[in-house]
């Protein structure tokens, strides 16, 4: 097996408001992530799958306890 390159990193500092740190902490404890850098690694991910499936033309739709479908808004 070979070995595995490198990734080049960039550090980002952030400033975030209280509310907005509890949020991340939140997020990290919930899903187990290893580092806060995982957690807007997986936010980013996700964020740029929606706004990619916006840019195609598709809509998300969420179904609530009831069977109803409500479409989410996605905001870009």
């Amino acid at each position: 097996m070979l070995p595995k390159k490198p990734t080049k990193t960039t550090r980002v500092q952030l400033e975030l408001p209280e509310r907005s740190y509890e949020r991340l902490n939140s997020l990290k404890e919930k899903t187990e992530a290893a580092s806060y850098a995982e957690v807007l690694k997986n936010a980013l991910r996700l964020y740029e799958s929606l706004i990619s499936q916006v840019d195609a033309g598709k809509r998300l739709y969420l179904k609530d306890a009831d069977g109803n479908l409500i479409e989410y808004e996605v905001f870009v």
